[in-house]
């Protein structure tokens, strides 16, 4: 099965940033995930991306460790 991040468009998906920094956003399964300030982005069930800096949710240091192949 294909995650959200994946089914986004190709062309969309290389112009998405972060809202907050601007900086590139790694795919996440059903979110888009800022590693510099562990926040992740949802992507709701139309495959839109939420990018609204007060609808990201923290990421804690296990689960960052999780997506980024941290030790």
């Amino acid at each position: 099965m294909t995650s959200r991040a994946e089914s986004i468009d190709p062309i969309t998906r290389e112009r998405l940033v972060c809202p907050q920094d601007h900086g590139p956003l790694i795919d996440a399964g059903d979110e888009l995930y800022n590693p510099r300030l562990r926040v992740a982005y949802h992507i709701d069930d139309d495959g839109i991306p939420v990018m609204l800096a007060t609808e990201a949710r923290d990421v804690d240091d296990d689960e960052h460790r999780r997506l980024t192949g941290e030790s």
